[in-house]
């Protein structure tokens, strides 16, 4: 977990497939487990490391939205609950 660890922080793309093959071997159940989920997903993780793209700001706004209209829960009608999200913005 170590060297998948530092290969995200440092972003080496180029390490993944190494690190496939000795978690794959590593005989820990856990690390087996996940390093084959991830490899299913192999494509989109190069990409993540390679590409500096985020969509941390998106998911932070849908987070504020979604407490705004737990908050309001079935007392406020569309047009109170749109005005708190606009003004949240």
């Amino acid at each position: 977990m170590q060297a998948f660890t530092t290969l995200m922080r440092q972003r080496q793309p180029q390490a993944l497939e190494e690190w496939f093959q000795s978690a794959k071997t590593c005989g820990l159940p856990d690390l087996v487990t996940f390093a084959r989920g991830l490899e299913r997903d192999r494509v989109a993780l190069k990409a993540a490391l390679r590409l500096s793209w985020s969509n941390g700001p998106v998911e932070g706004l849908v987070n504020k939205i979604k407490l705004i209209k737990r908050q309001a829960d079935g007392r406020a009608s569309f047009e109170l609950l749109r005005q708190r999200v606009l003004l949240a913005g």
